[in-house]
């Protein structure tokens, strides 16, 4: 079905791996006018297709591979697409989204996105190449690792790749897809591809992707890298130090992950933030297709230069593991993108193992700062050998079995990243509310405004943080549903507040003025769309552009609406599911002790503030949107009734 829209190819792929049959999968404009395209999009197809109750890694999962109507537009930062399905890791929704080259490549060969289906018999991977679809035999190149694997695919010819290593062979519940060097890694889509036999997918093409307002939307574009290139956290603080900027912030502030979240401050950290990576290590920046702010690590290993570290394996296998050894912990994110995992998981799940093996919970041989134990799981994960079996079903699976559930840090399955959430108790709501699990960037990346944004408000005040939380998940996730990086959100907050830092006495009182306008950010969360008939493009461009690339009614209102029925929407999912309000939790740990001894308010008021984060988001005290919501938001196609029985 082609679309009245441009920004669109009009047309999905639909690919049974059983059968070996190629086809269409129909998409509605209204679809795209409600849901956009990423993640959101993915989410109402999954909703269509599959049954409740299905097994993430039976043939009746689908895998749904999505662009953007901004992918490949030339727009800043807009290479990104999604991959979505039934998360083994979680149950619950599952998405995960790339900056690599394949989403790009596969709009320039025609097509939005594809579904696919059913499991091959033996090892395969999919070749694009505008409208002549393959499944092609993978044998030879099954066991490569995710570069390998990508390089024979391709041949010497050029394209858009994405490939699952042996962790996704084995079906490590957390194992990601690679594309070039980026990585989908959370919710384990590489578990999905690998229960299908589905090694990788290359795409190549020869179209372009049609603007309805080419000129103006030029001009749009012009002046969106204008911006960003400008503003301090993407044209100064990303190129400097990458993702890692926040590394010694979060430490100075009581909010990094050090001896798997039982503290927040790592009195090494020096030895492993962005500021050493930057003077030791750093070859170049580099920058996903059409980013502006180059904000990727380029590094040297073996006489070969490859993507370096993020902040959150870091972390993560650095003061998460009591380890300040950033040369160790550059060559473990480099082996574990071969190998095909979440780093995020998998340093947090080691932190996890390590405790367990610390009180005798489960002896395991993996010690804090054992950098050699480190590196020997980590290979033991992806092939599942030994405690690597237990190690690769992640934290929630090793809590059940062996104890320690009070400190385990995950939310409905899926590990805790980078931030202790004591620390920042808007991101820790956010956590346990996030629809695909434990997530910064579906918490609202809330950090920013608490922590390590120029105008930060009380870390550690529960009050007032739920509209912020709500506003904060549904403007990250429309953004990302239109087919940018998140990263072009932090122009959210203005140049000139970049200056109040430097000024303690108007720091203060910035600090104390954010910290008690929940009232005035509730009531944003609630303005209905018609009174936001307006476009942003000083902060936030995305609808102006989305307007003048598609020629889709657009403004900052209906914008935004989409952001929170979209979030709405993966709700719905996961209560079809049977992840309801006992699953919108932390552990003991994060709730009941204090992350400061002696200081009682640095806890987690899960109780305090989910209350009030269910009624602004219109759902009733248990977390069910309520039937007025899903008529406001138009998904009142679903019988609330029936999926909550």
């Amino acid at each position: 079905m082609t679309s009245i829209y441009k920004g669109y190819m009009g047309k999905m792929l639909d690919v049974n791996l059983t059968t070996g049959k190629v086809g269409e999968y129909q998409v509605s404009d209204t679809d795209r006018e409600l849901f956009l395209g990423g993640r959101y999009l993915s989410t109402k197809i999954l909703w269509d297709e599959l049954k409740p109750g299905v097994d993430p890694l039976s043939d009746e999962n689908i895998l749904v591979v999505m662009t953007s109507p901004l992918t490949g537009t030339g727009g800043p930062c807009t290479s990104r697409y999604d991959i979505s399905a039934k998360s083994p890791q979680t149950g619950a929704i599952g998405h995960s989204n790339s900056g690599g080259n394949f989403g790009m490549n596969l709009k320039r060969a025609g097509w939005d996105g594809m579904v696919v289906r059913g499991k091959a018999d033996s090892p395969v991977y999919l070749e694009i190449e505008d409208d002549t679809v393959s499944i092609k035999k993978a044998g030879k190149i099954w066991g490569m690792d995710t570069q390998e694997a990508q390089k024979a695919m391709l041949g010497t010819g050029k394209g858009g790749s994405m490939a699952i290593g042996p962790a996704g062979e084995n079906l490590v519940k957390f194992a990601a897809v690679v594309s070039q060097e980026r990585c989908h890694g959370r919710t384990g889509m590489g578990a999905v591809m690998g229960s299908k036999n589905l090694k990788g997918m290359i795409a190549r093409g020869t179209k372009s992707v049609p603007i309805n307002d080419p000129e103006n939307y030029k001009i749009t574009v012009k002046k969106w890298i204008k911006l960003l290139q400008g503003h301090p956290a993407t044209g100064v603080m990303a190129p400097r130090l990458g993702t890692a900027f926040s590394l010694m912030p979060l430490s100075v502030r009581n909010t990094l992950p050090t001896k798997n979240f039982s503290a927040g401050t790592y009195d090494k950290a020096y030895n492993i933030s962005g500021e050493m990576l930057a003077e030791k290590h750093l070859v170049k920046n580099f920058g996903c297709i059409s980013c502006p702010i180059r904000c990727g690590r380029v590094v040297n290993i073996n006489g070969h230069e490859v993507k370096g570290p993020e902040y959150e394996i870091m972390c993560l296998m650095g003061s998460n593991l009591l380890i300040d050894d950033l040369e160790a912990i550059i060559h473990w994110n480099y082996e574990i993108d071969l190998l095909g995992m979440d780093t995020i998981s998998t340093g947090t799940i080691l932190g996890f193992a390590a405790e367990l093996n610390e009180k005798g919970i489960w002896k395991n041989g993996i010690a804090f700062g054992d950098k050699k134990a480190m590196s020997k799981a980590i290979q033991d994960i992806a092939y599942r050998r030994g405690i690597g079996n237990d190690l690769a079903e992640g934290v929630r699976f090793l809590s059940k079995k062996y104890g320690g559930e009070d400190f385990a840090p995950h939310v409905k399955g899926l590990e805790f990243p980078a931030y202790e959430p004591r620390g920042t108790v808007s991101q820790a709501l956010g956590y346990a509310t996030a629809t695909r699990g434990a997530c910064h960037l579906d918490a609202g990346y809330e950090v920013y405004m608490e922590v390590t944004g120029p105008i930060t408000m009380d870390q550690h005040k529960y009050r007032g943080k739920p509209p912020w939380t709500v506003l904060t998940q549904n403007l990250m996730a429309v953004i990302s549903a239109g087919g940018n990086c998140l990263f072009t959100g932090w122009t959210f907050v203005p140049k000139p507040a970049y200056k109040v830092p430097g000024k303690p006495l108007l720091s203060k009182i910035v600090t104390a003025v954010m910290s008690n306008v929940g009232w005035l950010i509730a009531a944003t969360v609630k303005t209905p769309p018609w009174l936001l008939k307006i476009h942003v493009p000083f902060l936030l461009p995305h609808s102006k552009a989305l307007k003048e690339a598609t020629g889709m009614k657009m403004d900052f209102g209906i914008w935004s609406r989409i952001g929170e029925r979209g979030y709405n929407m993966e709700k719905l999912f996961n209560l079809r599911e049977g992840i309801n309000k006992e699953h919108d939790k932390l552990a003991r740990r994060f709730t009941d002790e204090p992350l400061i001894p002696g200081k009682p308010k640095t806890v987690v008021r899960m109780d305090k503030m989910l209350p009030k984060y269910y009624r602004l988001r219109g759902w009733d005290k248990n977390g069910i949107p309520k039937k007025k919501t899903l008529k406001k938001l138009k998904l009142d196609f679903i019988d609330i009734t029936q999926i909550t029985k």
